[in-house]
């Protein structure tokens, strides 16, 4: 069984490979069949694993079977042995007198034959109907344990009563038709102490019952099984024990599965699972069936009740089919011959033609008819099955040997029973039969819960993830909620220094312009062209256009180079050797800016410098770029705390580039000359802005003066 378990394993992993997987499995096939293709080798080993599995389901069907049926055979020999016993002082009376009579006491007068116990009318008296006489001989044995005596009579169909040495001590309900039904029960009847005879006792049962035709089991007509008589303790035990096994049992395991067809019922109310309804319905209708709830005295015709019980047998088998149907996936795929409507038509159909039939057959030939029903639905069942366990093969479902021997074991309970319909079987006493059902119910019953827990913890898990995805997601759209509130500020903060950008722009940039043109005052115009360069920068910031820093090393090198060789002094601009791409925001080359004029005023008014050298380096291992500015003149003097920073803009410089994330350092000396060193981080995101937006960034300071001075 383990070989056979690995071998199933190995399988399911090779149909889950995938298609490369099988493709490849299929060129080894054919490289060792001879060229055959591929898909027809693995078509054919494909049924012919189909086969080889339904052979071992076939077998283990067999196998459960045969274990059934020696089950119920040693039960059988068990609680019926073949020789009269005596224990305890229990005697087996196992041979009566019998005589067919319905007369009040036993008729003496009229012919009889010894009979064997049990009895079973089918075979002794067939077609007989009414009462039969059985006499029994006993001598009186007091037990010293307990002086009263009891008689068991274990089954007697349909009803009976007792008399002691011709007196009536017992009865079970009614004697006339219809009988009452105590079938399925045993008897238990004190004997009175004032009848009872040292020797020479008569023992006068009387049975009444219905020939097998009259019925639609053969489990209902009329029989008497074994009699025993002994101490009432001990004849209680007996009784006991098997108004336990015949009535107590059944009536709790129809109470088990009245529950667990209820918990169907609801599983399927919540998970909306057609297959589940019809396992509840069929757990619940077995239940009634064999649960012993029915009452045993009902005033009504005993065809009547016949065609009653037996009505309940077509819903049952319609709910099994379409259980195993459903189970199997059916409904998924309702085409061709197992079309879900023409199943359904069938399945239904037969609940009506079933009574109808039995009622046009009449009274006389119920079993006949219940006989042929009980084959057809047999057959039906066997079908389902059959389609459930070829379905369940080729899906290589995980319980497919646990649903092969369930089902095996069913078959072989159907098997069994309708042998025994047919008379081929002789089942009296404990009907293993009877208590299997129950518990394969609960096994398929424990499957779908463990089905159902494993979908449910599948749900749970998938609920959490679910969960968990929601609360990320909903992060994400929060922070994107507020990445685009701060955008629409951002935006509208852009806007905003746009239009002053434009007003200045427009407005006072006009006016500078004019007032450089018109005026007639050096100094004026001088002042007016500084504010108005001053304002250009300013503009250039409030718009906030990155630009590349090639771009603003030139404008750079423009704006040193003519303000120094105003002043006469000498400018050495010393660049990169190779074009530098890198970005500058719109504010980094405002400050630049501002921090180079502030050095390049500093050397024209402090420094008396006549040779002043700007080399501009870029470090891309750091992501930085360095200005260094060095002049040759006479230095800045120390303030009295002994500072450099003291006066001529330092302090700004510095600050400028610290809001840059930069740095700016100044090392002089008197005689000495001055240098400093701009170090100011790269903005490469700047870049790739620039480049998306596709935006044209100005030349230089000249061309920037030429569009101004075109105002």
């Amino acid at each position: 069984m383990s070989t056979l378990h690995r071998w199933w394993q190995s399988w399911a992993r090779g149909r889950q490979a995938g298609p490369a997987a099988q493709a490849d499995l299929a060129e080894t096939d054919a490289s060792h069949t001879g060229g055959m293709p591929a898909a027809s080798t693995t078509h054919g080993l494909s049924r012919r694993r189909l086969v080889w599995l339904g052979l071992v389901g076939l077998a283990l069907a067999s196998v459960a079977a045969y274990a059934m049926l020696a089950l119920n055979r040693e039960a059988v020999r068990i609680s019926h042995p073949a020789v009269v016993l005596v224990k305890d002082g229990v005697r087996s009376l196992d041979e009566a007198w019998a005589v067919a009579s319905n007369a009040a006491q036993f008729p003496a007068m009229l012919p009889g034959h010894i009979q064997a116990l049990p009895d079973e009318w089918a075979a002794s008296r067939p077609g007989y109907q009414g009462g039969v006489w059985y006499r029994f001989h006993f001598e009186h044995v007091p037990s010293a344990v307990d002086p009263l005596q009891a008689v068991y009579i274990e089954r007697a169909c349909s009803n009976v009563e007792v008399h002691l040495n011709g007196e009536l001590i017992w009865r079970g309900g009614r004697m006339s038709d219809p009988y009452t039904r105590n079938c399925y029960r045993s008897h238990l009847v004190p004997l009175p102490q004032g009848l009872l005879k040292s020797a020479d006792n008569l023992l006068d049962i009387k049975v009444v019952g219905y020939p097998v035709e009259r019925v639609t089991a053969r489990q209902r007509a009329g029989g008497l099984a074994a009699v025993r008589i002994g101490p009432l303790q001990e004849i209680r035990a007996l009784s006991d024990q098997q108004t336990f096994w015949s009535s107590t049992l059944a009536q709790v395991l129809g109470g088990l599965l009245a529950v667990l067809g209820l918990f169907a019922l609801g599983l399927a109310w919540v998970r909306k699972l057609g297959y589940l309804v019809h396992f509840g319905l069929l757990t619940l209708g077995w239940a009634l069936m064999t649960g012993r709830l029915f009452p045993l005295d009902v005033p009504m015709p005993n065809a009547a009740q016949e065609v009653l019980i037996a009505l309940f047998f077509a819903p049952m088998a319609a709910f099994a089919v379409k259980f195993l149907l459903g189970y199997a996936g059916h409904g998924v795929r309702s085409a061709g011959v197992l079309n879900g409507g023409r199943v359904n038509a069938v399945l239904w159909a037969q609940c009506v033609l079933m009574p109808a039939s039995l009622l046009l057959l009449g009274s006389n030939h119920l079993f006949l008819g219940a006989r042929i029903w009980y084959v057809v639905f047999s057959l039906e069942i066997f079908a389902a099955i059959a389609y459930f366990l070829w379905e369940a093969g080729k899906g290589r479902r995980a319980e497919f040997w646990l649903m092969c021997v369930a089902l095996g074991v069913v078959a072989a309970v159907l098997g069994i029973e309708l042998s025994y319909q047919a008379g081929l079987l002789r089942l009296w006493g404990i009907h293993v039969t009877h208590f299997v059902m129950p518990l394969l119910y609960a096994a398929v019953a424990v499957r779908l819960i463990q089905v159902y827990a494993r979908a449910l913890q599948t749900a749970e898990g998938a609920r959490q993830q679910l969960e968990k995805r929601v609360h990320e997601i909903s992060v994400e759209i929060e922070r994107n909620f507020n990445q685009i509130a701060e955008l629409r500020v951002e935006q509208i903060a852009e806007k905003e220094r746009k239009r002053i950008a434009s007003d200045l722009h427009d407005d006072l940039g006009a006016k500078l312009l004019t007032i450089v043109h018109t005026s007639d005052n050096d100094r004026i115009s001088t002042l007016a062209r500084e504010a108005l360069e001053e304002m250009r920068l300013s503009v250039r910031g409030l718009t906030g256009r990155p630009m590349v820093l090639s771009d603003a090393l030139a404008d750079w090198r423009a704006e040193v180079v003519s303000r120094l060789g105003q002043a006469g002094i000498e400018c050495e601009w010393r660049n990169p050797n190779e074009i530098i791409e890198e970005p500058l925001s719109s504010r980094t080359y405002v400050q630049t800016t501002r921090i180079l004029r502030e050095a390049v005023s500093n050397v024209i008014k402090h420094s008396a410098a006549s040779h002043v050298v700007i080399a501009a380096e870029v470090l891309l291992a750091h992501r930085e770029f360095q200005l260094v500015i060095q002049d040759n003149g006479k230095g800045i003097p120390l303030e009295l705390d002994g500072r450099l920073d003291r006066g001529h803009g330092m302090t700004s410089m510095k600050h400028r580039a610290k809001q840059l994330s930069g740095q700016c350092l100044v090392e002089s000396g008197p005689g000495f000359g001055t240098v400093i060193r701009l170090t100011l981080p790269l903005e490469m995101a700047t870049l790739q802005q620039v480049r998306a937006a596709g935006m044209t960034m100005p030349g230089s300071a000249a061309s920037m003066r030429s569009n101004a001075s075109s105002h």
